[in-house]
Order: structure tokens, then C-alpha cells, then sequence
């Protein structure tokens, strides 16, 4: 690595509070500095973004660039780059961290080329060995793990959500915070409208339990059983991509390498196969319960309990259970 030693945190935030996925790069650039002996700075644009600097020291970040206005309500490369480009300039990084949306996998490839580097995509593990960063990044649709080196710097890395465990907050913990100019000036492109689709209930990468249908949860009737299954657990409703596909579910279900990565205590795998795309989403479940007519169907390999039977004949005792355990319990 280059005589640079600090790490840059771009994060984001929602409802002007920073994403989970924020506090996970902190706990990787936390141990990346503790390598390099660099300190660790963040970005965050954003509007109504409250006390989210103070937030992102507690969770490890020695300095917060922080701009809060109208002009960061919605991100908009023009008006972000000119920002990340001086504090890139005034202290060097060797690593920048970008999370893998779809707001970094825009970001991430223009900052690297503006700084005339290189990026990697879709990372889950960085780490430095004999003082050169390598990262380790799904490939062959999630089949397999590829580790790569860098030759130059600062490397731009993408890191995937739940793939990184964020620090402990410590509320007494003190750090830097400039504030960055609001005003971005005249850009090329500008947002005409911007639709927010709001979503009830636990938020899917949230979820301490996931009940997620495949093809073999036979259809829309079949989401209708995993809601009631997620209902009873407190959880919240998944899918694989031929679920979504054939619009049994809603897009925003999707998990898997081109959806959303979840990391719940508790998965149900009802009617999946296993595929890699598809565990490249929720192999970090701590426990995975597969329900799937195939004794030889791959998510078994995967999962910790295993059911072999059709879901519309597994899931409405299963559920009936539950509901008199949680009776029982009084919960």
C-alpha cells in the first residue's frame, strides 16, 4: 500500500438517520485502520440529517464531513463527486467503502475514475496482508469467491449489506465534524420527481426472521401462507428471483446476488432450491429451515433443519403450532 494509511466511509442515510449498512462499513474500516494505524473519515449528504454526524462517531468514524441541505435531499453524482474529490485530495486514503445500492454502484466506478483508480464491486470480506489490501467478491452468479489485490490507490471498494458486523455504539466516544457547503451549484441533470415506495412492517434486511417462497411455493397463494408464518414469528416476507419474476411478489421481496442480502437469526426456505444467486442473499443466516419437495434440492446442503414436503401441506400445521406456542407463552 501507498505511504496513505486512512480509510473514507461514504455513508448513507434514510429518514435522515444513517442506514445499517453505514454502521457496518464503520466496523470494517475500524479493523482496516487498525492495520494501516490510519483513522477513519465519513462522508454523509443528506438532508434533515439531525445529530447523524455525532451517530457515525459513536459507531467509529474519527471525522464526519457532513452536508445537510435540499441540494443532498435525493443523490445526484454531479453534486456529490465535487465534495468526495476534495476530501479525497486534502487526506489521501487508501481505502475508500462504498455500499453496494444502487446509489454506490452508480458512485463508486465515477469516484474511482476521477481519481484515476480502480474499483471492486460487491465485496463481503477486505482485509490487508503483508500491507496490501485484498477483498474477497462473489462470483460465477455466487458459485464461488474470488480474491483480489489492488495496484493502485486508494482502492474503491462496494461492500455488500450484511456482510460486515458494525461496532458496538459508544455514545462517549468523540470525533471531528466539518460541515460541508450546501450550496451545489449548477449540474447538468436535476431531479424532476422523486417516488418513495413506503413499506409497512419490519424492514426486510432488519429482520431477526425472514420466511422467504421460491417456485415451489406455488404461486401468490403461497406468499399468503408465508405472511401468516411470518406474521406469527414476528418476521418479515422474501422471495427468490422466479418468485418475483413471475409476479407472484412484489419486486422489493427479492433476495438474492441481484437482490437484497439479509442476515436474519431465522430463514424458512419454502420452495427453494438453493441456487448460488440465491444464497449469495442469505447464507449468513445464522439458522436456515428448508421446506422443499426434492430430497436432493442443493438448500439442504445450506440449511440446519430440513423439511421434505410440499409447503401447502407443511406450512398451515406448522403455523397452527406456533400460534398455540405463542398462546401458551403468552406472547
Amino acid at each position: 500500500m501507498s505511504a496513505a494509511n486512512g480509510i473514507l466511509v461514504i455513508a448513507e442515510a434514510e429518514g435522515g438517520v444513517p442506514t445499517d449498512l453505514s454502521h457496518e462499513m464503520l466496523g470494517l474500516a475500524r479493523r482496516l485502520a487498525e492495520t494501516t494505524g490510519g483513522t477513519v473519515e465519513t462522508v454523509l449528504l443528506g438532508e434533515d440529517l439531525g445529530d447523524s454526524a455525532e451517530t457515525l462517531i459513536a459507531f467509529g468514524a474519527d471525522c464526519v464531513h457532513i452536508g445537510d441541505g435540499p441540494g443532498y435531499a435525493a443523490y445526484l453524482a454531479e453534486a456529490w463527486l465535487p465534495n468526495l474529490m476534495k476530501i479525497a485530495a486534502a487526506a489521501p486514503p487508501a481505502v475508500i467503502l462504498v455500499g453496494h445500492t444502487s446509489m454506490g454502484g452508480d458512485l463508486a466506478p465515477r469516484l474511482a475514475f476521477r481519481l484515476g483508480t480502480t474499483v471492486a464491486t460487491a465485496c463481503v470480506e477486505a482485509e490487508i496482508n503483508d500491507g496490501r489490501l485484498q477483498a474477497t467478491r462473489p462470483c460465477y452468479g455466487g458459485a464461488a469467491r474470488e480474491v483480489i489485490s489492488f495496484k493502485t490507490d486508494p482502492a474503491v471498494l462496494t461492500i455488500k449489506s450484511k456482510s460486515q458486523v458494525a461496532p458496538e455504539r459508544e455514545d462517549n466516544r468523540h470525533g471531528k465534524v466539518v460541515r460541508l457547503s450546501t450550496d451545489v451549484g449548477v449540474t447538468r441533470a436535476r431531479i424532476i420527481e422523486r417516488k418513495i415506495k413506503t413499506t409497512t412492517g419490519i424492514r426486510l434486511e432488519s429482520a431477526e426472521v425472514v420466511v422467504a417462497g421460491g417456485r415451489g411455493i406455488n404461486g401468490p397463494e403461497g406468499f399468503k401462507q408465508a405472511q401468516e408464518l411470518a406474521d406469527v414469528l414476528g418476521g418479515a416476507v422474501g422471495a427468490s428471483r422466479v418468485a418475483c419474476d413471475l409476479e407472484w411478489c412484489p419486486p422489493s421481496y427479492q433476495i438474492g446476488l441481484s437482490g437484497r442480502t439479509v442476515a436474519p437469526e431465522l430463514y424458512f426456505a419454502l420452495g427453494i432450491s438453493g441456487a448460488g444467486q440465491h444464497m449469495a442473499g442469505c447464507g449468513n443466516a445464522k439458522n436456515i429451515v428448508a421446506v422443499n419437495t426434492d430430497p436432493a434440492a442443493e438448500i439442504f446442503k445450506s440449511s440446519r433443519f430440513g423439511i421434505v414436503g410440499d409447503c401447502r401441506e407443511v406450512l398451515p400445521p406448522l403455523i397452527e403450532e406456533l400460534r398455540k406456542l405463542k398462546h401458551e407463552a403468552g406472547t
